[in-house]
């Protein structure tokens, strides 16, 4: 691994990964900060920081921003999440410059100008409108709600229409000084790009950024309630939601738990895949996932199926949940480990991927993962870890439900409960 970290005197982290058989790189600067860092006043901001970013600086009008990274062929986008937002380009290795100097005038000189705030406000009202049309949307974000009630990582990281209209630039800079400061930043390049040389350019185009918060931001520590939400639409289709609280990044069974999640439900081969649609036939969708956030996570189950079909369906996945607390194969922990390992080398092959992979450690854990290191991760996971691990997250935690479409069959949360503690005979009977 060709990895190379720099940590400047201001405090920011550069880092990158020479890639010298390509002619492109893959660049962005990463913060350690993202919705859950608002304030009560601010939910929606780290969003809408993310758009005004590209809507004029200084030197730059929004045009110009798009036009000058356009005219030689490159790309420039940004991402906001709960925990992180990045900012990030793709450019052939000669225009290297020319978008570290967007990305640093975009993050240090924006203007916030207030028309181009307004209309950025109407863009985001349509955002969360088309968001609020998409069930599959929908269930996640009520999801989350529910699990984590009345705390910033459970709220929808776009925000509400009322909130998203009061904002002011004001506001926008002042969570800006909080969270975008060089102890919480990572710039990281992968591709075509030379160390030093990479270094010496963001030196001197990021010298401006704060050093430290005027006010440190504070991380509410995250309490995982779990409930029932659900949400009775005119829908061909009903998006069913069932989860439990998963393990954090730096907790010993979070590796555990990315296995059993794709045992489960990571392929066309995995148990819920296979037993669900191919042999019962019971939905078009289903498959399960593990979140991993800095101090909690979210395992859950995902699928959609006409609304006529889940007495049956609830059944079948809850029975499942049941077998891979009793009985993991290591055939199954094999594959699992085989597709980890081919998505790990295939992101190898793309800039891009690497470059997110680099900041995505760096912010966990403090410094780039070797794949070997990785891998190795996930030598030391047992038929034994997998059971054990399945049955205290199924079966000793209070579950979350979220459903949204035609759900007048689906059993009372109560029910599932029951089931998700009562012996395997009894399932069928309790949410059938």
């Amino acid at each position: 691994m060709n990895v190379e970290t720099t940590r400047l005197s201001s405090g920011l982290t550069v880092v990158t990964e020479t890639m010298p058989h390509l002619e492109s790189v893959a660049l962005g600067v990463w913060i350690k900060s993202g919705s859950r860092n608002e304030t009560t006043e601010e939910h929606g901001i780290a969003h809408l920081l993310e758009h005004m970013a590209f809507k004029g600086t200084k030197r730059r009008s929004a045009r110009d921003i798009a036009e000058e990274i356009e005219n030689v062929g490159g790309e420039l986008n940004a991402a906001t999440s709960t925990e992180t937002t990045s900012y990030y380009a793709r450019v052939l290795k000669d225009h290297v410059p020319l978008a570290v100097d967007i990305l640093a005038d975009i993050l240090t000189e924006s203007e916030f100008d207030e028309e181009e705030l307004r209309r950025e406000k109407h863009v985001i009202l349509q955002e969360i409108g088309a968001a609020n049309d998409t069930p599959d949307d929908v269930v996640f974000d009520k999801f989350s709600e529910v699990a984590y009630r009345g705390q910033t990582i459970g709220r929808p990281i776009l925000g509400t229409p009322d909130k998203v209209n009061s904002f002011t630039p004001g506001q926008i800079r002042g969570y800006l000084s909080r969270n975008y400061t060089t102890d919480r930043m990572f710039v990281v390049a992968a591709g075509a790009v030379d160390h030093q040389t990479f270094v010496k350019q963001v030196e001197e185009r990021f010298a401006s950024l704060p050093t430290a918060p005027s006010s440190p931001p504070v991380l509410e520590p995250a309490r995982y309630i779990g409930g029932d939400v659900r949400e009775d639409r005119d829908l061909m289709d009903a998006q069913l939601l069932i989860g439990f609280e998963g393990k954090a990044y730096h907790m010993r069974d979070f590796y555990c738990s990315q296995i059993l999640a794709n045992i489960l439900g990571g392929g066309m081969s995995s148990r819920l895949f296979q037993e669900v649609r191919e042999h019962r036939g019971l939905c078009y969708s289903v498959y399960a996932f593990h979140w991993g956030f800095s101090d909690t996570g979210i395992f859950g189950v995902h699928a959609a199926t006409s609304g006529s079909e889940l007495p049956n369906l609830l059944p079948v996945v809850i029975d499942e949940l049941r077998k891979s607390s009793e009985t993991i194969h290591q055939q199954e922990i094999d594959r699992a480990r085989a597709q980890i390992r081919a998505q790990l080398l295939m992101g190898q092959e793309s800039p891009a991927a690497r470059a997110g992979q680099i900041a995505r450690q760096m912010m966990l854990y403090g410094r780039p993962i070797p794949n070997p290191e990785m891998m190795e991760r996930l030598e030391g996971i047992t038929t034994e870890r997998l059971t054990d691990l399945a049955g205290r997250l199924f079966f000793d935690t209070v579950p979350t439900l979220s459903a949204v479409g035609p759900i007048e069959q689906l059993a009372p949360i109560s029910d599932i409960s029951a089931a998700l503690s009562s012996p395997a005979a009894k399932t069928q009977k309790a949410v059938g």
